[in-house]
């Protein structure tokens, strides 16, 4: 009789899309170093000659993961923040989607900012994904402003729109800690200090230092 596994024979897209859950849940709790792809075949089902066949070394199954991880999050917020929306309403639905996708996807925000922040050989990946959501970010802020019939030097956006995403990153991360935490909450106290600060922006405010 013979002692090799059998496996039932799926699709290639449903089985790839099962070696990546199990790879996003090692890569999670042990990060990149630590996971190994014998862990991620075990709880994918699979043999791990079969995970090499279909996604290649271990530093190719580690970027899959980010860019299925990266695809998800993005589009997910695109989905939500439609152009035609009211400015404050735009960027509402967007914090919402991504606070949702954190709060769902805990093992993926994970890899996508813990684990892969962490190595540098990464980092580029990383750092593509950051700077289109900081270009959505500071497209909505433009589009408000030009709504109000103002227009604000490039830079002044960009560096705006670095702010808004790096606090909203530590938030996320503040989320992925507190399982018991209301993602639609969280997003509902970021758009606070967001819209708050940025309706400033909208009247033409601004802070200066004190002279001297």
């Amino acid at each position: 009789m013979s002692t090799t596994p059998a496996f039932k024979r799926l699709p290639r897209a449903v089985r790839e899309q099962q070696m990546l859950d199990a790879a996003v849940r090692v890569f999670s709790r042990h990060g990149y170093h630590g996971a190994s792809m014998d862990e991620i075949a075990e709880k994918a089902g699979i043999s791990k000659p079969m995970v090499y066949a279909y996604l290649g070394s271990k530093e190719e199954l580690f970027v899959a993961c980010l860019h299925r991880e990266g695809t998800r999050m993005l589009e997910a917020i695109a989905a939500a923040a439609v152009p035609d929306l009211p400015a404050d309403e735009r960027l509402w639905r967007g914090l919402r989607a991504f606070f949702g996708f954190v709060g769902a996807h805990r093992d993926g925000w994970a890899v996508l900012y813990r684990q892969a922040r962490a190595e540098r050989a990464f980092a580029d990946e990383l750092a593509g994904m950051r700077t289109r959501i900081v270009e959505v970010v500071a497209g909505m802020l433009d589009h408000a402003l030009r709504g109000e019939g103002r227009q604000v030097a490039e830079a002044e956006l960009e560096v705006v729109a670095y702010a808004l995403v790096g606090a909203t990153e530590s938030l996320a991360d503040w989320l992925a800690d507190h399982p018991g935490a209301d993602p639609e909450r969280t997003a509902t106290r970021m758009m606070n200090v967001a819209w708050l600060g940025a309706g400033q922006l909208l009247r033409g405010a601004t802070w200066h230092p004190p002279a001297g």
